[in-house]
């Protein structure tokens, strides 16, 4: 598929990887719309230049991504999305006096990540199903996972079943979505320096760092949008999760 004069929508796309994934397909010449709650939102698709819109959503609230794509889609077809838009929260099966872990956490760290997913990818297949056959594809979706959906760490346990939930779904839908010529693809990051990461002390980022193989340090949230955007112009990029992590395999804490 062809980025340029295509229409996308970037979840979370106010910082970190989907910044940089937005920043990447306005550079390619998309138009983009960012859905994100967060407050500087506008202000960041200023920023980002007049190919990149903001919309202030949920991506569990239906009518809030339903606005996000009619946004969309008056700048055009609606052709690829790339979901970015999750968090963690830690939690310990059973916590330091014993007590069962909170349903309550596990249950909004899931409804975020994988029931937020699930929302995004309904709803734009939806919209892409409609579009007319270019390159003998409609659409593509790429959804975010972790590599704690393969090894997550103890107080990681809503965070890695939500992930891994995305890596259960990817393949699925891919097969469900072919008919339709929609794509579905899913990317595993690894330790990628993001705002989140940047509050951590600066000696756990090191130790982080150095966890990694090769290249032995934090991944730049530029190579994420780099895959993002390759998956999107690779027609035969479907129905895969790929990790993006420098070969590392998460150790247990």
């Amino acid at each position: 598929m062809d980025i340029k004069k295509n229409v996308a929508v970037v979840t979370g796309g106010a910082s970190g990887l989907g910044r940089a994934t937005v920043e990447r397909l306005v550079a390619a010449g998309a138009k983009v719309v960012i859905a994100d709650l967060a407050p500087n939102g506008q202000e960041v698709a200023e920023q980002i230049g007049a190919d990149a819109r903001f919309v202030k959503a949920d991506v569990t609230d239906t009518d809030q991504m339903n606005a996000v794509f009619d946004a969309a889609q008056e700048l055009g077809s609606l052709r690829a999305v790339v979901h970015c838009a999750g968090r963690g929260a830690a939690l310990r099966v059973i916590d330091k006096e014993g007590n069962p872990g909170s349903l309550e956490t596990y249950e909004s760290v899931i409804r975020l990540n994988l029931i937020g997913s699930f929302n995004v990818l309904r709803l734009a297949a939806a919209r892409m199903a409609s579009n007319e056959l270019v390159d003998e594809e409609r659409g593509v979706v790429i959804l975010t996972a972790s590599v704690a959906a393969f090894e997550g760490q103890i107080g990681q346990i809503p965070y890695a079943s939500a992930k891994a939930g995305i890596v259960g779904m990817t393949l699925v839908a891919a097969r469900d979505l072919a008919g339709r010529a929609i794509r579905v693809c899913t990317i595993a990051p690894g330790i990628f320096d993001t705002p989140i990461l940047a509050k951590v002390r600066e000696d756990v980022r090191a130790g982080l760092a150095k966890s990694v193989p090769h290249p032995s340090r934090l991944g730049h949230p530029t190579e994420f949008g780099m895959l993002a955007a390759h998956i999107i112009e690779n027609p035969m990029m479907n129905g895969e999760t790929i990790r993006l992590d420098g070969a590392i395999r998460m150790a247990p804490r």
